[in-house]
């Protein structure tokens, strides 16, 4: 997994990170907030692992900045707070799991060994459209590298309909009736939206088939 390690305990983040690359995780450490959050924006992670107790950007700070910018990643926080507020606090920002200091690295990777088994169950909801595009059939979001895109309602309409009949011919009725909910619209104006759509993605998933609509085809990672 792309670990992303929010510590500012030298020894301790030396600590955690020397033990995670000892079990063929990929971690990139940070000791401030600021460019932790600089990095995760930029770059995708599987799973970001932070204390809580970080001057200027907080744990907890750092991951609502994140929502706020369509960054959703499994977090698990790590902090010597035991307080029942602290701990509420880190689950209703949506954390995967809380470690209370001290404690045992092989825990640590127990833990982490959780959150990879849930990612994977997370990822059959997934429906990947692209190399770097899936749609979550859970949030009914588009991601771009794990970042939730900002569409409009026919947008994430046409998203939807032609994510959950890959490898199938969307046609012009099909798509009046499930994103226009059967209003008179013609072909046109569709292409129209749908040729919107298209500018705004860094991948073109989406395949014209003449005279007929529109389709999806089955992406395969190499």
């Amino acid at each position: 997994m792309k670990i992303a390690l929010l510590e500012d305990e030298t020894m301790l983040r030396s600590s955690i990170q020397e033990y995670l690359k000892s079990l063929n995780h990929n971690v990139i450490s940070f000791s401030s907030g600021e460019n932790a959050k600089e990095t995760i924006l930029s770059e995708p992670f599987d799973l970001l692992i932070f204390d809580i107790n970080i001057p200027k950007i907080n744990g907890f700070e750092l991951l609502k900045t994140l929502h706020d910018y369509g960054v959703f990643m499994p977090v698990i926080y790590i902090s010597a707070n035991i307080n029942i507020e602290d701990i509420e606090k880190a689950y209703a920002l949506g954390a995967a799991d809380y470690i209370k200091k001290p404690f045992h690295l092989k825990e640590l990777a127990l833990r982490i060994n959780k959150v990879a088994k849930l990612i994977e169950d997370s990822k059959r909801q997934h429906i990947l459209l692209s190399r770097n595009y899936s749609f979550s059939k859970i949030h009914n979001v588009l991601l771009y590298n794990n970042i939730a895109q900002e569409l409009t309602k026919k947008q994430i309409g046409i998203v939807k309909v032609l994510s959950l009949n890959v490898n199938s011919v969307v046609s012009f009725e099909n798509l009046r009736e499930y994103v226009w909910n059967g209003e008179p619209i013609d072909n046109a104006s569709i292409r129209v939206e749908i040729s919107r759509l298209r500018k705004m993605l860094k991948e073109d998933f989406i395949k014209s088939v003449k005279g007929i609509g529109y389709k999806v085809e089955r992406y395969i990672k190499s």
